[in-house]
């Protein structure tokens, strides 16, 4: 009980949730793009359900706190450098995130047809799942090493990881609608996801890139990008 209200475990708690929101907004993103392929009827399922696989994805790691950290561990050596899981992780991670949001940023500008996305018909249910898992896995390993970095009691990592996913729940559906009102906003989703998959491959090789100069590079232009709508809103009315 004490644990429980100790002033420093609850400002563990209070600095970790709102970094697991802030981490949490890679998984928001890169499911709202990939969701946006079902049909209407079956979108929220898929958020939910991959929003879901990423908290039991994060606390499975969490509870297996010793085998996460027996990633860190040199696994093999290339070209002078030790590699350990976790850098496997990442470089694969990393580069399927690269090619994937190029594929989309492509598609997006190669697409002949006119106004909102619409599904297609090649997109399964099952296999944007898939997607979402290994993407989850990523994102959660960075979640989980974070936590363990921020925090000592284990209430603490995985009410701050529910309490983060909670608020991905409730945000998704907003921000998945959105991304797929306004075209111009999905490219920046889809830069940010490029830029983040930068980041991992770049980690994974044993560059490190603080991940605030991405985050701020993204909100800045999100702001500069609202400021543009707000601009072209009167414009269209006077016409």
């Amino acid at each position: 009980m004490e644990s429980f209200l100790n002033p420093d475990s609850l400002i563990a708690l209070l600095s970790l949730t709102a970094m697991e929101i802030v981490l949490g907004i890679d998984n928001i993103v890169f499911i709202a793009i990939l969701v946006g392929k079902l049909p209407k009827a079956r979108q929220a399922k898929a958020r939910s359900i991959g929003i879901s696989l990423a908290l039991l994805t994060r606390l499975g790691l969490l509870f297996s706190i010793s085998w996460v950290m027996g990633l860190t561990e040199p696994f093999f050596t290339a070209f002078s450098r030790d590699v350990s899981g976790r850098d496997l992780i990442l470089l694969l991670g990393g580069l399927f995130l690269i090619g994937k949001s190029t594929y989309e940023i492509h598609d997006k500008f190669e697409a002949h047809h006119e106004g909102p996305d619409l599904p297609r018909k090649g997109a399964s249910f099952a296999t944007i799942l898939a997607q979402i898992i290994v993407l989850d896995i990523v994102f959660s390993l960075d979640s989980v090493i974070t936590a363990v970095g921020m925090a000592q009691d284990l209430w603490v990592m995985v009410t701050a990881m529910m309490i983060a996913v909670g608020v991905m729940l409730l945000a998704a559906g907003k921000i998945s609608d959105f991304v797929h009102r306004h075209p111009t906003i999905k490219i920046l989703a889809l830069s940010f996801l490029l830029l983040i998959g930068v980041m991992l491959f770049a980690e994974g090789t044993g560059m490190h890139i603080d991940k605030g100069y991405i985050y701020f590079a993204m909100f800045f232009s999100l702001a500069v990008e609202l400021l543009n709508m707000r601009t072209r809103k009167p414009r269209k009315a006077a016409s």
